[in-house]
Parts: C-alpha cells; structure tokens; sequence
C-alpha cells in the first residue's frame, strides 16, 4: 500500500471484489484506529459491507468500490511519501497518525450545518455525509467535531506550525488529486482506468441517444477523440493539480525538517521534533536534504508516469485511433482475473 504503483486490481481479484474493505481494514489496523477510537470490529465490518454493496448497485465500470479503494491507497501513499502523515501532538491522541496540517475544521461550523440540513453538496461531499451517517457526532465550540464517544478524539485541533496553510483546502485538494490519479500511475493500471471510465461514458450516451436526447462530452462512442481527450485532461486538470499538491506539501514539511536540522545537537528538542514523525526512517534521518530527496523523488514519479501516459496517447492519436477502436485495444494489466469456467471471453466484454 505504500508504493505508487500500487495495482488496486490485481488486489480486487485476490480479494474476490472486496478491495476496498481490504484497504481500510489494512489501514485501520496499521494505525490502531479501533482501538484509539474505540470502533467495534463489527461495526466496522458492517459498515464496509455496505460500503462496497453501494459502490456496486449500479455496477458501474469505472464509479464503483474498486475506484473509492484506489483514491483510499492514493492518499495513504501521497501522505506517506510526502512526510505529511506524523504522530505526536500535531497527530492528536499520543502515538497516533495525524495530518502535517494547519489550524481549522475538517468538518465544522457552517459546513457542518450545511451537512445537517442535508441541502445539495458536491458529489464526493455526499458520499461521505453518507457513509458517515450511522456515525454519532457532536460539534463543540463551533471549531471541533467529536466522534460520539467523547474523551479527546477530534478530527481538527487548533494550533500547528503552518497558520497560513487551511487543512480543510488541503485535505479537499488531496483527495480531488487522488481521485483523478490514475494518469501518474503505470500504463497499466491508468489504460485500464481510461478504459473502464469511457465504457461508462458510452453508456451513458447510448442511453441519450435510446432517449432522443443530445450526447453530453465524451459520451458518444462513435465519435469520441479519445487519445486527445486523455493529453488535455492530462495537460490542463492532473498534472497542473499535482504540481499543486506537491508544492503545498513542500511548504508544509520542509519547515519542520529545517526545525529538527537546526535542534541537531539539543536533545531535548531532536526528541521533540523527532516525536511528530511517524516513519521510523525519518525518526532517525530527519535531515533536510534527505527530506528534500523524499519530496523530490515523489514528484519525480507521478510527472514520469505523466509523460510516459502521454506520450503513449499521443502515438495513438497519430496512428489515426480515435474513438472507441482505441479503448477496445487497450489491453487490461497483466494481472487481470481470468474469464469465469466455462465461459469464453468476448471481444466486447468489459472488466
């Protein structure tokens, strides 16, 4: 779960589907959060279970419990290769994982209200007031919000060393960047998230067309530019909101690494700034080069795995395939589950 190349398919087959409830409880328990939260097991099974049957209602290609478990690793893997991800007093309860981030609420005030009048939000927002629903929670003195069983667990504290920096901003932006992720990673994976997005869309516009009504973009699927669509997605939305996030990232670790270089030599201090790290590699090498190095080879990653993206789209768009030819040709990674016994794989099946 750690590395960027990470390949969410290949874990949905060994899985049998169940992906995302992998990932979570991975990650939950990596980081203790049943037990720091006091979360009953079986609240949290049954909570992921129907999780992952909503994703799948519709069993939508690209839009489905395979996606939400891919965005959960992207920013699990962002947070770590970053240094954002800490413990100590900036990650709340002792021990505990935390956010590298600013003053101001996750979740509070008037966006909370909002949240409780249950009036339109964006479509991410309303998954997650979903998902969130037979959570209990308590707001207090309009900065905090509680999950129900009290003590000192919060999601947002109010002191940090970055006041210029909105955790609420940065945590939105996060999880916009991982959400449309896929053209930083592989060919592999990113082809065949291209492939499962489009195949939505085209089903889309064949229901447009079966009701008379005109094709929204990208929906038509005699039609679609598709290897162009990629290179301005690619050139105007992903790789200009990365460069983005990369850079707030930058400014919000490198000067806690310049902190704990300059306390080299007081142990008191090295203690206390070593405290707010949770990788024990950068407990030990807390260096400002070294983090420099860290921040630099993640950049580095996602803008190859761009270029490669692109150029690849690019040949395609010179060969002349356009429209859907070029999503049927696209080959699914190599780790791809095999058709089911006794049934052979058609042309037009879509994983």
């Amino acid at each position: 779960l750690d590395l960027w190349c990470f390949d969410v398919f290949a874990l949905n087959r060994v899985t049998e589907d169940h992906s995302l409830r992998t990932i979570v409880f991975e990650l939950f328990t990596r980081h203790n959060l049943n037990s720091r939260f006091k979360i009953p097991s079986v609240f949290l099974t049954t909570l992921l279970d129907a999780l992952e049957a909503g994703y799948g209602k519709y069993r939508n290609p690209y839009h489905n419990q395979v996606h939400a478990a891919d965005v959960t690793q992207t920013v699990h893997c962002f947070l770590l290769r970053t240094g954002m991800l800490v413990r100590g007093r900036q990650g709340g309860s002792r021990g505990g994982p935390g956010l590298c981030l600013g003053p101001g609420p996750v979740v509070g005030g008037q966006r909370w209200s909002c949240w409780s009048r249950g009036c339109l939000l964006p479509r991410r927002h309303r998954h997650l007031a979903t998902a969130l629903s037979p959570w209990q929670w308590h707001q207090d003195d309009g900065d905090r919000v509680t999950y129900g069983l009290g003590g000192g667990h919060r999601w947002a504290h109010r002191r940090g060393p970055f006041p210029r920096i909105d955790k609420s901003k940065v945590l939105s932006l996060l999880l916009h960047a991982a959400d449309i992720s896929h053209p930083t990673k592989q060919w592999s994976v990113h082809s065949r998230w291209t492939k499962a997005l489009m195949e939505e869309f085209f089903r889309q516009g064949d229901k447009e067309a079966e009701l008379g009504l005109p094709f929204s973009p990208l929906c038509d699927r005699t039609s679609t530019l598709v290897a162009q669509s990629q290179i301005g997605f690619i050139d105007f939305i992903v790789e200009p909101t990365f460069s983005v996030l990369t850079d707030v990232a930058e400014k919000m670790v490198l000067p806690l690494a310049e902190d704990r270089t300059k306390a080299k030599g007081n142990p008191a201090a090295s203690q206390q700034a070593s405290s707010q790290w949770r990788q024990t590699s950068l407990d030990e090498h807390l260096e400002l080069g070294d983090v420099k190095a860290d921040l630099a080879g993640f950049r580095s990653t996602w803008a190859k795995y761009i270029q490669e993206n692109k150029q690849k789209w690019k040949e395609r768009a010179a060969s002349g395939i356009t429209n859907q030819a070029s999503i049927e040709e696209l080959s699914p990674c190599e780790e791809q589950a095999p058709p089911a016994p006794g049934r052979h794989k058609q042309n037009g099946d879509v994983e």
